[in-house]
C-alpha cells in the first residue's frame, strides 16, 4: 500500500465527515429543510462505501469529531452558499485524489461515484437553493426527476 493511498482514502473520508457534519449543524438550526435533509443522508451513504476501502487496505479509520468542528452558517441562505462552495472543492478534491490512486483501480471506481454525485447531485441542488433563495421545508424525497431526491448507491 502506498502513502497516496493512505492519505487520499484519509482525506476521503475526512471531507465527507465534514459535509455531513455541516449539513447536520444546518438541520439542527434550521430544521427539516431541502435539500440538506436529503443530502445529509446521501453523505452518510459515501461514508459507507468508503469504510471497506480502509478494511481491504488495513488503514485505520478516523475518528468522526468534525460535529464539533463545524460553525453553522448565520442562514439559510449561507447555508446554500456553502453548499455550493462545499461541493465544488469536494470535486476538486476527487479530481487529486483520482491522480494520486491510479493504481487502484477498485479505489478509484469507488471515488468516481462519489465524485459524480457530489458534480451531478449534490451541487445542482445546492445551486437551485441558491436561486430560489433559500432552502425549502419538507421531510420527504422526491419522488422523481433528477437531483437531491434521486435514489441512487452513491447519492
Amino acid at each position: 500500500m502506498s502513502d497516496n493511498l493512505h492519505s487520499a482514502l484519509i482525506e476521503a473520508i475526512n471531507d465527507e465527515y465534514k459535509a455531513r457534519a455541516t449539513y447536520r449543524a444546518v438541520i439542527n438550526k434550521f430544521g427539516e429543510i431541502r435539500p440538506f435533509i436529503n443530502i445529509v443522508e446521501a453523505e452518510g451513504h459515501h461514508i459507507q462505501a468508503l469504510l471497506p476501502l480502509f478494511a481491504k487496505y488495513n488503514i485505520a479509520i478516523p475518528n468522526d469529531d468534525w460535529d464539533s468542528l463545524i460553525e453553522t452558517p448565520l442562514s439559510i441562505i449561507d447555508a446554500c452558499h456553502l453548499g455550493v462552495a462545499d461541493e465544488i472543492d469536494n470535486t476538486e478534491m476527487y479530481d487529486r485524489l483520482l491522480d494520486s490512486t491510479i493504481d487502484y483501480p477498485d479505489v478509484q471506481e469507488v471515488l468516481k461515484k462519489l465524485q459524480k454525485a457530489s458534480k451531478e447531485n449534490h451541487l445542482p441542488a445546492f445551486q437551485r437553493c441558491v436561486e430560489n433563495g433559500g432552502a425549502k421545508r419538507g421531510s420527504g424525497k422526491r419522488k422523481s426527476g433528477k437531483g437531491e431526491g434521486r435514489e441512487q448507491r452513491f447519492k
